[in-house]
C-alpha cells in the first residue's frame, strides 16, 4: 500500500483550498496549484482565516495552525508535482477540463504515484482510461466545507487496484474522515439521492406548487432538513446542480433525471448562488431574500 506523505492538490476554488487545508492539518505535506497565483493567494487566505476560526473556538492550537500553513506550499506549475506520492484534482466539474489536466498531469507524475479525482459525478472509469495510470486511479469525492463535512466518498474504477483504494480511504481516515464506498455509477451514492431532490424543487418551484420560502420551510420543518432544497442549491451552486444532473441524464438514461428548465435558465442568467450573489435567494441582502 501506497505512504501518503506528499499530496498535489489541482485546483485552489472551494473544494481544492478545503482538502489542502485537512491534509496539512493532518501533519501531511501539501503541493497546492492553480494557473492563477492570485487564486492561491486567495486559497492561502481563506485556510488562514478558516484556521483562526478553529484556534478561537480551541480545536486548534496556535502552534498546530502555524504547523500546519507550513506544510502548504503553492505553485502555478504542475510539473512541480513530480514527488508527490498522490495528486487529487479538484477543478471544475467539467470533463474535458479535467481530461487536459490530466493529459499534462500524468507525464509529471512518478510512475508509482496515484492520481484521484474529486468528481461529483463523472464516472471515474471514463476519466482513468484518459490517463497512464487506470489501476492507480481513484474517485475521492470530498463535501462541501471540507473541513467541516465528516464524509469522503471513495469510488473504484473497473481497473482501480485494490492497493489504491485501501491507500486513499487510510489517507481520508488519517484526515479525520468516514469512508464510505460508491460503485463507479453517474453521482455515486450522495449526490445520486440528493441532486434529483433539489431538481424536484426546482420543478415544483417552476410550476407554482409553491414559492421559494415555502418549498424551503415544507423541507426543513416537515422533513426535519437542516437547510431547504433551493438554500442548499444555492450553497452548492447551480451550475454544479445542473452538471451533475446532466451526467445523471446521460449516463442513466432515464427521464426523470432531466434537468429543471429553470434550474437550466437560472444558469444561463449566471445566477448561481452565493458564489455569485444571486441564486434563488439575493445574497447581497441580510437575510438572504427569495427572487422568485
Amino acid at each position: 500500500m501506497a505512504n501518503i506523505e506528499k499530496l498535489g492538490v489541482v485546483g485552489a476554488g472551494q473544494m481544492g483550498n478545503g482538502i489542502a487545508h485537512v491534509a496539512a492539518q493532518s501533519g501531511i505535506k501539501v503541493l497546492l496549484q492553480d494557473v492563477a497565483a492570485s487564486a492561491l493567494d486567495k486559497a492561502m487566505a481563506t485556510i488562514a482565516k478558516n484556521m483562526d476560526r478553529q484556534v478561537q473556538k480551541g480545536t486548534l492550537t496556535q502552534a498546530d495552525r502555524d504547523a500546519a500553513i507550513a506544510r502548504i506550499a503553492r505553485t502555478t506549475d504542475a510539473k512541480a508535482f513530480g514527488e508527490c506520492d498522490l495528486v487529487i484534482e479538484a477543478a471544475t466539474e467539467n470533463e474535458e477540463v479535467k481530461k487536459k489536466i490530466f493529459a499534462a498531469l500524468c507525464p509529471v507524475l512518478r510512475k508509482d504515484a496515484l492520481l484521484a479525482t474529486n468528481t461529483s459525478s463523472i464516472p471515474i472509469t471514463r476519466l482513468a482510461a484518459a490517463t497512464d495510470r487506470p489501476g492507480r486511479f481513484v474517485g475521492m469525492h470530498f463535501f462541501n466545507p471540507v473541513p467541516m463535512m465528516k464524509l469522503v466518498e471513495v469510488i473504484r474504477g473497473l481497473a482501480t487496484e485494490e492497493a489504491t483504494v485501501q491507500a486513499v480511504a487510510q489517507l481520508a481516515e488519517r484526515m479525520g474522515k468516514t469512508v464510505a464506498f460508491a460503485a463507479d455509477y453517474p453521482a455515486f451514492i450522495v449526490n445520486r439521492i440528493l441532486v434529483p431532490m433539489i431538481n424536484e424543487a426546482v420543478f415544483a418551484l417552476q410550476e407554482g406548487v409553491g414559492d421559494v420560502a415555502s418549498i424551503d420551510a415544507g423541507m426543513k420543518l416537515g422533513c426535519n432538513h437542516p437547510m431547504g432544497p433551493l438554500e442548499l442549491a444555492d450553497f452548492v451552486g447551480l451550475d454544479v446542480c445542473l452538471a451533475v444532473m446532466e451526467v445523471m441524464h446521460r449516463g442513466l438514461g432515464d427521464s426523470k433525471y432531466r434537468p429543471a428548465p429553470l434550474l437550466r435558465t437560472y444558469v444561463e442568467a449566471g445566477w448561481l448562488g452565493r458564489k455569485s450573489g444571486k441564486g434563488f435567494y439575493d445574497h447581497g441582502t441580510t437575510p438572504p431574500t427569495p427572487t422568485r
